[in-house]
């Protein structure tokens, strides 16, 4: 029965297990530990708005059979395309960074040993994987993967939680307008929200179509949609409610137990695993750890993919995690820089933090104009065909648009003021 229900699930699923890489846990982390349940209702209120930039990116690649950077080169301007694109590249990169140090330092708590040939282990078998396990099979692999996040609903539930003041927290908002409560939620909706996800969705529903025998783009084929249209609503709407659902738990574990012993500073996701220890037990520290490395096993591969993706559809080279490395030789080569240029932040001993700032940062100035051109993509009859959005959904991407627009107008803000 399980089984039956997963293989109906695909690039909604990985996509919304991957918005929780090692570099969001920390930002959920730090969320629990300063603020307490106080940011407990952004959840709520995010979910949403995840929903909707996944539907339409994965109609867009079903419809069309291609990703989004394909689509944005064929009806934009280069000039606007290829600055964006080159952004995501650099921010994913050091996204990656940041994980690859995350999971390197999770094992090095469970194990000991150096951290940094735990991290060059997992890029390693990270970047193996991808080039030489055909996508077919390699996407049940990351579908197993998400499995791994249920460690931090197991997190929460090994201690005593305060459910009525939960409840309270998460249904009716406490607003403020500090300096300290505007950054969290600028920083909750950048991590909720990122622009990866939104390439990685669309080019995953490209490659499960081609994959597919019978499967075509509905724009050919429109006999499939309403199938696939009906997939996708359940795929985007489960792979968001499990995102959302992780990054509560994460929140309201380090809330429950650093918060409440007055430890409001986390800086890093290992060292929200090392400070549940004394203050929850060994267990809770380490299913926090294994879950951190699951998460990142499943990230780093759609982070990398996702950039070599978007830079391969846009420069119109062959791509797909299907295709034999010699035969997209420059798409397996992005996807290798990637990595082992993320690998290489670690090695120079750059500072996380100041890497996910700037992540951070990149993030929240791309994913407004991504999520704006994707709902004029969709839109558009000339793409789209007689698959155009609803006029509910193009309500709600022009929301999100919005949404996104004012957070990254809130994150320059408050990057500003801390400077």
């Amino acid at each position: 029965m399980f089984k039956e229900v997963l293989k109906k699930l695909g690039p909604g699923l990985i996509t919304g297990a991957s918005d929780d890489d090692p570099t969001a846990i920390a930002t959920y982390s730090q969320t629990g530990a300063q603020l307490g349940f106080g940011m407990l209702w952004v959840i709520l209120i995010a979910y949403p708005l995840m929903v909707t930039a996944q539907q339409i990116s994965a109609r867009i690649g079903r419809v069309t059979g291609h990703g989004v950077a394909w689509n944005m080169r064929r009806h934009f301007p280069k000039r606007l395309v290829y600055p964006l694109v080159g952004f995501l590249f650099v921010a994913n990169t050091i996204g990656l960074g940041a994980d690859l140090n995350a999971m390197g330092e999770a094992l090095k708590l469970i194990i000991g040993g150096p951290a940094l040939l735990y991290s060059s282990g997992f890029a390693l078998l990270s970047l193996l994987l991808e080039m030489f396990v055909p996508y077919t099979r390699y996407v049940h692999y990351l579908k197993g993967l998400t499995l791994a996040l249920l460690a931090y609903a197991g997190t929460a539930f090994a201690m005593q939680i305060p459910w009525k003041e939960v409840a309270g927290a998460t249904l009716f908002p406490s607003l403020e307008f500090d300096r300290t409560h505007l950054a969290i939620f600028v920083a909750l909706m950048g991590a909720l929200l990122s622009p990866y996800i939104f390439f990685w969705q669309a080019t995953g529903e490209a490659e499960e179509q081609k994959n597919n025998p019978g499967e075509r783009p509905l724009k050919k084929a429109p006999e499939q949609a309403p199938e696939q249209v009906q997939r996708i609503k359940i795929d985007t709407a489960t792979g968001m409610a499990f995102a959302s659902l992780i990054a509560y738990f994460i929140i309201l574990t380090c809330a429950v137990t650093l918060h409440q012993q007055g430890i409001h500073q986390i800086q890093s996701t290992a060292q929200a695993a090392e400070a549940l220890r004394p203050v929850s037990g060994r267990f809770a520290s380490f299913l926090f750890s294994m879950g951190m490395i699951g998460t990142g096993l499943l990230a780093v591969p759609v982070l990398a993919g996702s950039a070599a993706y978007a830079i391969g559809e846009t420069l119109q080279w062959r791509v797909g995690l299907e295709r034999k490395p010699y035969r997209a030789k420059r798409f397996y080569s992005a996807l290798a820089a990637a990595m082992l240029l993320g690998l290489v932040l670690n090695f120079l001993r750059v500072n996380t933090i100041q890497a996910l700032f700037w992540s951070a940062l990149i993030y929240g100035v791309v994913a407004a104009p991504v999520m704006g051109m994707m709902v004029l993509l969709a839109s558009n009859p000339k793409v789209m065909g007689n698959f155009t959005l609803s006029l509910r959904l193009k309500g709600f991407g022009w929301l999100t648009t919005l949404v996104l627009s004012a957070t990254a107008i809130g994150l320059l803000v408050t990057f500003a003021a801390e400077g």
